[in-house]
């Protein structure tokens, strides 16, 4: 028993990871321009770099597919694994972090990829709602005060381990947030860097992200 459920952990996770990997931005750059998403703007993989660089009616079907992947690899793991919905399961959770992992990490574009936040809001969707709603509800509050939505997204989505800790969330749901806000932090890292680099310092950094987002 325990085996036959070890087995279909780790299909659960190789299918959430591949799902993952599914590069919507690159593809729908590709069909609408010719171009490849990595090489505009920010180089990344997402609905908001396809925003700035395609257009509204590009963005859309990305962030939608984008969200939708990560929901679906978590459904398929409790499909798979007879799972309760909103019942801790490590297997869920790992293809939770399996399909944030691919899309940050494509393997059908040598390991590049977007920065993570949709397929992270997909996966919430189920495994983590209420936390959902928590960095929404921050989410229009940062808006507000930095008008730029990548990085408000980014600091809301850091608040669900500490809000699955005060909602008395199994220290499996915390886990789960915590590694899932590493994975976000390393991986928007790089990208702090070069815009350090090609900005000059830190306050010109801000103003920049701040000029961006009224744009």
């Amino acid at each position: 028993m325990l085996i036959n459920e070890m087995v279909t952990g780790f299909i659960a996770i190789i299918i959430a990871y591949l799902l993952g990997s599914i590069p919507a931005a690159y593809i729908v750059t590709r069909l609408a321009t010719g171009q490849d998403i990595r090489k505009l703007g920010s180089g990344n993989v997402g609905g908001n770099n396809v925003y700035r660089h395609i257009g509204l009616k590009a963005a859309i079907p990305v962030a939608i597919f984008d969200v939708g992947k990560g929901t679906a690899a978590v459904a398929i793991a409790h499909w798979l694994l007879r799972a309760p919905l909103y019942e801790p399961n490590i297997w869920v959770l790992l293809a939770g972090v399996a399909v944030i992992a691919g899309h940050m990490w494509s393997v059908y574009l040598k390991f590049t990829g977007g920065n993570g936040l949709s397929a992270t809001i997909g996966a919430l969707i189920i495994i983590m709602p209420w936390e959902l709603l928590i960095v929404i509800a921050l989410l229009l509050v940062l808006m507000v005060i930095t008008h730029n939505l990548v990085l408000s997204v980014n600091i809301g989505l850091l608040s669900v381990p500490i809000s699955a800790w005060f909602l008395e969330r199994e220290m499996l749901y915390v886990g789960f947030g915590l590694i899932v806000m590493v994975m976000l932090v390393l991986n928007f890292v790089p990208q702090i860097r070069a815009d350090l680099a090609r900005t000059g310092g830190v306050p010109k950094l801000v103003n920049e992200f701040l000029r961006r987002g009224k744009h």
